[in-house]
């Protein structure tokens, strides 16, 4: 019997054939909420935060006479859906409302949700990119003890050997975002992750941009990567044959000067955890005295403080990062201080 030939791939090429290609893992649309557990399917809550922030932006804007809303990557289109529903009146009718998704439009989406494969043109208002940035397709580079070798990946097996040196541009980003010390560390390329947000930012005519996913930051990279793979609520290897889906942590710090470059004015980065309860997720429980005097109210509490409290979990979803940028108005104060986005000088800026 004759043995199947192995295709050596770079890991952007193969998650982007997996992930986005003909019979990929989300062209043949597959739900985020059928294998892993995203802040929009675990509670309304998440819409609710998101509404309070839109009304924050709003007025920012002056009011106009039409806001846009856009959830770029939007799976499913629930977050758009919830947050009409939270809304007040007035707002909602001023309200355009965009899911970017390259599946195809699910039937239960509200009609007044515009549905496209690509960004708009022109934002006013408000972009959300919530676990989307984890899915853009990127490169994976290891120390060996002959240098930097991009990794190359066998599609059908998950497979690694070493490939060629990375490319200038790369070496560049790996030096200023991510260096690698010892044989056997690696990195993931954030690169096209910060051409990706860039491209989202530079279409804020006037409003804000926000980026909620796994993160991590210059000073805590992990030694060797992130690159895993989810199927039916489990995690499994990574193994890009469009079985799975193929994800990486986003180095957020990075993403933040690619927006500041092509136009964000003002930014911070902080946890979901920080920028839900300034939003208004406590997860305190109601008092107990609730509970004779209004049974139904203190119900309604509880449960919200329980799905608040897995919003804000600092070892779960309230430990993703939030990145926001704002483009000609002030960051919203409902947002919390955090920390403003800094870069750290590569050679070429030396």
């Amino acid at each position: 019997m004759t043995a199947l030939a192995t295709e050596w791939l770079t890991w952007r090429t193969a998650m982007e054939r997996a992930l986005y290609g003909e019979g990929g893992f989300y062209r043949r649309g597959e739900r985020p909420a059928e294998h892993f557990r995203t802040s929009v399917h675990a509670s309304p809550r998440f819409a609710a935060a998101i509404a309070r922030l839109l009304v924050d932006v709003d007025a920012a804007l002056g009011r106009p006479d039409r806001l846009d809303l856009v959830d770029v990557g939007a799976g499913s289109g629930r977050l758009l859906a919830n947050v009409l529903a939270s809304v007040p009146p007035g707002l909602a009718g001023r309200l355009a409302p965009t899911a970017v998704e390259i599946a195809s439009r699910p039937p239960d989406v509200p009609a007044r949700i515009a549905w496209r494969p690509d960004l708009p043109e022109e934002i006013t208002g408000l972009a959300v990119a919530n676990e989307w940035l984890d899915n853009v397709p990127l490169d994976v580079v290891e120390r060996t003890p002959d240098g930097l070798r991009t990794v190359l990946v066998d599609p059908a097996s998950g497979t690694e050997r070493s490939g060629s040196e990375p490319s200038a541009e790369d070496l560049d980003w790996l030096e200023r975002w991510w260096p690698l010390g010892e044989p056997g560390d690696r990195a993931e390329i954030g690169r096209p992750r910060c051409a990706a947000w860039a491209s989202v930012v530079r279409r804020i005519r006037r409003g804000l941009a926000v980026a909620v996913d796994y993160s991590h930051s210059r000073d805590s990279r992990p030694v060797y990567g992130t690159l895993t793979g989810y199927r039916d609520g489990a995690t499994v290897p990574a193994v890009p044959d469009g079985s799975c889906d193929v994800t990486a942590h986003v180095a957020l710090d990075a993403c933040a000067i690619a927006g500041e470059r092509v136009g964000a004015t003002a930014g911070v980065l902080t946890t979901q955890r920080a920028a839900l309860r300034a939003l208004g997720l406590s997860g305190a429980r109601p008092p107990i005295e609730m509970a004779r005097a209004d049974p139904r109210g203190y119900l309604a509490a509880l449960c919200h403080a329980g799905e608040d409290a897995e919003l804000t979990d600092p070892s779960g979803l309230g430990g993703f990062g939030w990145l926001a940028q704002s483009v000609g108005i002030p960051l919203p104060a409902s947002l919390p201080a955090g920390s403003a986005p800094t870069g750290v000088p590569s050679t070429a800026d030396r």
